[in-house]
């Protein structure tokens, strides 16, 4: 309970998630942080392989539903985090971020990650969108989107908010993965995006930084 309360009085101030369910500006922020991080991941390919193979509403009904899961598990995650004392939640922020500012600018230099999707041929509509949920639910753990969305779940108190805005991201590049296939990954900018991701994540690594020095000097 006293951690409890530290976490509950230390959070950055602003709207409380418990008096307002959905904040916009978080909603906006996740959606931000999220998007190009999923652009050019390893589960937009396997999505694209999978929308080769399969019926498209199938696929993004699957892939919807593991995205959902994976998102609702890491705000979870982000939460429980969040219980911690202020300078432990600001400080886990700040390496998790740091971390993938890092990864995300050294696999700039690589090329798209391809995924290799073995499906059965002309499934039924259950079953096609269970094999695309299996599929996205085992790509997408420890993927950056989940550590952008457990950082931001523990940093506001609005897990709902983060949902909302790391989910619609997601459901944006199923959506374009689907419907828009191969043409979207040859067209994509990989290296830029990378580059884009990683200064992002920098940026809110440098806050918690701060943050996590400002509170244990106060």
């Amino acid at each position: 309970m006293r951690c409890r309360s530290e976490a509950a009085r230390t959070r950055p101030a602003g709207p409380s998630g418990r008096e307002h369910p959905v904040i916009w500006s978080v909603v906006v922020t996740a959606f931000v942080l999220v998007l190009p991080v999923e652009l050019p991941d390893k589960t937009l390919f396997a999505t694209l392989a999978l929308a080769t193979r399969l019926k498209p509403l199938p696929v993004f009904v699957g892939v919807g539903t593991a995205f959902a899961l994976q998102s609702l598990l890491a705000v979870t995650a982000g939460s429980l985090i969040g219980l911690l004392p202020r300078y432990v939640v600001t400080g886990i922020v700040a390496v998790l971020f740091l971390v993938g500012a890092v990864v995300l600018w050294r696999s700039a230099r690589n090329g798209p990650e391809e995924e290799d999707v073995e499906t059965p041929p002309h499934p039924p509509f259950w079953r096609a969108a269970a094999v695309s949920f299996g599929v996205l639910f085992a790509a997408e753990w420890g993927d950056f989107s989940q550590l952008a969305t457990a950082g931001l779940a523990a940093r506001y108190d609005a897990p709902v908010s983060v949902f909302v805005g790391s989910l619609a991201a997601l459901l944006v590049v199923s959506g374009l993965a689907v419907f828009l296939g191969k043409k979207l990954a040859d067209r994509l900018p990989i290296a830029l995006i990378h580059r884009v991701a990683a200064v992002l994540f920098l940026a809110f690594a440098v806050i918690a930084i701060i943050e996590t020095f400002r509170t244990v000097l106060a």
